[in-house]
């Protein structure tokens, strides 16, 4: 039963639970960013280069052996988006944990018995 009842605890945590709203949207953006590059901007930055290379669609230029750097740069590109955005998240997530964080308490100020004190002592003059 221990075993089941520190599992349960660790789930709990916020740190688990975090990490696994965070993969699960990591994922869900990562389709986005992926279309964003295989659709928009790849075809905005093919689209002259074959056009200036007189040639009709990308299927001409593809030879048997051929290196694909293209998709390579896609993947690149997709990855130093979704990098940027993530970052963009955690600063914007660690900004609010700082707001978040309760201000300083303020000293502790004299108890009863020593404002009484005082009182009296000065009462006494």
């Amino acid at each position: 039963m221990g075993m089941v009842s520190e599992f349960k605890d660790f789930i709990a945590k916020g740190n688990a639970m975090d990490l696994a709203v965070g993969v699960i949207i990591g994922a869900a953006f990562g389709a986005i960013v992926n279309s964003l590059v295989a659709d928009v901007i790849t075809p905005a930055l093919l689209n002259p280069a074959l056009k200036a290379a007189q040639v009709e669609n990308l299927a001409d230029l593809k030879t048997d052996n051929g290196i694909l750097y293209g998709k390579f740069l896609a993947a690149v590109i997709s990855f130093l988006v979704i990098a940027f955005v993530i970052f963009i998240m955690v600063k914007a997530i660690n900004s609010m944990k700082k707001k978040e964080e309760a201000a300083p308490a303020a000293p502790a100020g004299p108890t009863q018995e020593e404002l009484l004190t005082q009182i009296r002592d000065l009462l006494k003059k």
